[in-house]
């Protein structure tokens, strides 16, 4: 049996766990890893790609990077989560504060330090990449647009990483990076909804804030349009194999999603459209998959 000391170190850890959403920080390591395999570098080796050394060190300093991101966001969101997030919230402060600003400062320098291992370049990269996920939390998440903005873009910067290291700068990806960048955009302003009592009471100038959620609702069908452009183009123009069932179901998602975002009025109702861009954006990574199923199943035979 677990000692009391145990079950609290035991809920600390998981408290930890919670504060740097580490489900979302094994999603992006699965993403950059599948983009390495099925787009960057099919034809190179699996094991050669997956024991790149390299890439296990920009993955592994992406990783700490973010999850310090969340740390500090966290950090800058106590008061307002409490409102928003309340359960989450009592788990998130069996670690205190302190702890945390430590752990956000280990988790940065280790990234930077791994980053090291690969270059001088990628040391520059993640060091611009910490400050500008440092200064988001800080100042300019409060800034209504420009903080949806530059939310959605440092959420898509890790895997330049990637692209960068594999010198692959195909139109393609920068078509599916346009598709992802909509998609995470949405549902930053669709968090911006389901936070709308804590905004309010910690004066946060969020779009929903200053504009009312009409004109917000209104933006997220601007941005669901939008998303059918790439869709189109990688349908059309780019050989997608079975992926192309990903984005017909997504339009579908996304139809489906819009129906349900000029019904919703509660929190609850902006959490379930939050889930649905989230189910998007995840089962995304495993359609990756679906590019090439024939190299897909010579690889796992």
């Amino acid at each position: 049996m677990f000692s009391r000391k145990n079950k609290l170190l035991l809920l600390k850890f998981v408290s930890l766990f919670s504060v740097v959403r580490g489900y979302n920080i094994l999603i992006i390591t699965l993403a950059q890893y599948l983009s390495s395999i099925y787009i960057l570098a099919p034809n190179k080796p699996l094991g050669q790609v997956v024991f790149d050394l390299n890439l296990f060190m920009l993955v592994t300093a992406t990783a700490l990077a973010i999850a310090g991101g969340y740390i500090i966001n966290n950090f800058y969101d106590a008061e307002k989560d409490l409102i928003n997030r309340p359960k989450k919230s009592m788990l998130d402060r069996l670690v205190s504060q302190r702890t945390k600003l430590t752990t956000y400062f280990v988790l940065n320098f280790g990234s930077i330090f791994f980053a090291s291992y690969v270059s001088f370049r990628a040391v520059v990269f993640f060091a611009f990449y910490i400050f500008g996920i440092w200064w988001y939390s800080h100042r300019l998440k409060k800034i209504p647009f420009l903080g949806n903005l530059i939310s959605a873009l440092l959420a898509i910067t890790p895997f330049f990483a990637v692209f960068i290291y594999y010198k692959n700068f195909e139109t393609v990806i920068f078509v599916h990076a346009t598709f992802l960048f909509l998609v995470i955009a949405m549902r930053e302003l669709v968090k911006d909804l389901e936070n709308l009592k804590g905004d309010l009471a910690q004066n946060y100038k969020t779009i929903p804030v200053l504009f009312g959620e009409r004109m917000s609702k209104g933006l997220i069908t601007f941005l669901v349009v939008l998303t059918l452009v790439p869709i189109f183009l990688l349908a059309k123009y780019f050989d997608l194999g079975l992926m192309h069932y990903y984005f017909y179901a997504s339009v579908i998602l996304l139809l489906v999603f819009l129906l349900l975002l000029f019904r919703a009025g509660s929190r609850n109702h902006y959490l379930l459209l939050h889930n649905i861009l989230k189910f998007v954006i995840v089962s995304g990574v495993f359609s990756i998959l679906l590019l090439d199923i024939d190299l897909v199943l010579s690889r796992i035979l």
